[in-house]
């Protein structure tokens, strides 16, 4: 896709004086502490790097406690510069995610027989996906090793009728197979026991088998109407029959394994990509092939209504998560929070978008924009 970048001024970019950026302030500040107490994220191709952005975390990192929305507005205006990005093939858009809620046991009973599993000990990366060994595909990211020898991964209806059965790799059984595949295509999930405890299960590795969205799969065969489309109304499709829902859901040969976490405040997403835990409604998933994690991101959206208050989405997002469907350079994924309510926000939501990266002050991108010259 070919790329344009445009000057723009805080002054006058729509949506700006009337978002509440506190909260974005507050996941940008423990980006900051993420890259500069543990390394630098990776540059992504539109060149923002660490040390473009280690005034700003310096400066985040200096401020301790709550930073209200008034004092959060005037960090980012001071510290960096507002530059569209402009796509000249298609609009942008964005979806959402969310970390769902899942009833579960801690053995396999009656009700519960469908299980999270962790990642085998020899399921390993790919070094190279675009020249993998044989008998791996090109862009496959993860294969098994054995003795050095690699081989495929089992694909998704393999696990499910035993593949890795009697290796221990369960962690909890949900009573539901749906549960657990709209777990594996968020990437987390917060797991429920009987007896009150609430752990945290985050993605670890995959099959290396692409992913399919099955939506995109009931759109084109007719099952669903294009406007019609969102989570809700494939769970639905989903809950008609169960054999119907295998079947369907094993076209999505991807499957995810999972590692444990505990739930440190409970307000705050999983630690995703970015390893900081994701900020409700201010976290954005983003490809990070060209982004770099911790940049603040103003998203707007007419069409999108806000996540809290009645008008159409505008506020500043920080990238600090990324996923398979995320590619392009204004293509992102909203955080929308955890549980049943989360679900039902990101579950609708599919819009055109527009990026205003905000890039640091002086940096490479800014001038190219026309900041600062």
């Amino acid at each position: 896709m070919e790329l344009s970048l445009r000057r723009e001024e805080f002054s006058t970019l729509p949506g700006w004086a009337d978002d509440t950026p506190a909260q974005a302030f507050a996941a940008f500040r423990r980006s900051a502490g993420h890259a500069m107490k543990s390394g630098p994220y990776r540059t992504g191709s539109l060149g923002l790097d660490h040390a473009g952005f280690e005034p700003a975390y310096t400066a985040a990192l200096a401020e301790s406690g709550y930073v209200s929305d008034g004092l959060a507005r005037n960090f980012f205006q001071t510290w960096f510069r507002p530059v569209a990005l402009c796509p000249d093939a298609r609009d942008g858009l964005v979806t959402g995610y969310y970390e769902p809620d899942v009833d579960v046991s801690t053995r396999c009973e009656s009700g519960y027989r469908f299980p999270f599993l962790r990642q085998p000990a020899n399921l390993v990366k790919v070094p190279d996906p675009a020249q993998p060994p044989d008998p791996i595909p090109q862009g496959y990211a993860f294969m098994l090793e054995d003795g050095g020898a690699p081989r495929v991964c089992p694909d998704r209806q393999a696990i499910e009728t035993g593949a890795f059965d009697g290796q221990g790799l369960e962690i909890a059984w949900a009573a539901s197979r749906v549960d657990v595949f709209f777990a594996h295509v968020q990437g987390c999930a917060r797991l429920r026991f009987p007896d009150g405890c609430v752990r945290r299960i985050t993605y670890a590795a995959k099959s290396g088998h692409p992913f399919t969205g099955i939506g995109r799969l009931l759109v084109d065969r007719g099952e669903i109407c294009p406007e019609a489309v969102s989570m809700a109304a494939i769970r639905d499709w989903l809950a008609a029959g169960a054999e119907r829902a295998d079947l369907l859901m094993r076209e999505n040969r991807s499957y995810i394994f999972f590692r444990e976490a505990d739930v440190e405040d409970e307000r705050l997403g999983p630690v995703a990509a970015a390893k900081v835990p994701l900020e409700p409604g201010r976290s954005l998933a983003v490809d990070r092939r060209i982004h770099s994690f911790g940049t603040p991101i103003f998203v707007s959206a007419p069409t999108l209504e806000d996540f809290d208050a009645k008008r159409p989405f505008a506020r500043l997002m920080i990238a600090q998560d990324t996923g398979t469907a995320i590619t392009g350079p204004v293509r992102g994924d909203l955080f929308a929070g955890s549980g049943p309510a989360a679900g039902e926000k990101a579950g609708s939501i599919k819009a055109a978008a527009r990026f205003v990266i905000l890039a640091p002050a002086g940096s490479p991108l800014a001038r190219r924009a026309g900041h600062e010259r």
